[in-house]
């Protein structure tokens, strides 16, 4: 199994979206990118942390490759807005990439270059952080799974 972390707005949607990808076998929501240790919503929606919002994916790259998980993440999000993701705004909402390898650095790079080139990103630039990981501090309970455990498939 391998792991891989994304911030790409609220927690709660983006969780859904790859808790249910096939080759996916867990996902956690927390905080990472910040300075803060320990940090809780709380502090989080602070905006003094730094942290964004995030998903820990793990996930088998047998079945689905980190490539795959990163176009994936591309799909699920806009890429091109600041700090901001629907209703959401705020450096926790962020665009970014937490990369546990030189490989998965690599990867998303290259990914990143390829979506650049089509016609939906030449007029809006993504402006996704590729960064290598931090620390991530899971998130309060209630967070975790929190679309599932309130019967729901999207957040807005």
């Amino acid at each position: 199994m391998e792991k891989g972390t994304f911030a790409a707005g609220c927690f709660w949607g983006v969780e859904e979206n790859f808790r249910n990808l096939a080759g996916v076998t867990d996902t956690k929501v927390g905080y990472s990118g910040g300075t803060k240790d320990n940090a809780t919503y709380r502090d989080v929606c602070s905006g003094t942390t730094g942290h964004a919002e995030v998903v820990e994916v793990t996930f088998d790259p047998s079945v689905l490759t980190y490539k795959d998980l990163v176009k994936f993440f591309f799909e699920i999000h806009d890429p091109t807005t600041l700090n901001r993701q629907g209703p959401d705004h705020g450096d926790q909402y962020r665009s970014a990439i937490f990369f546990h390898s030189p490989e998965q650095e690599a990867i998303a790079r290259e990914v990143i270059t390829e979506l650049q080139k089509e016609t939906r990103f030449q007029t809006r630039p993504i402006v996704t952080q590729v960064v290598e990981a931090k620390p991530f501090w899971d998130a309060e309970e209630y967070h975790q799974k929190y679309l599932a455990k309130q019967g729901l498939k999207v957040c807005h």
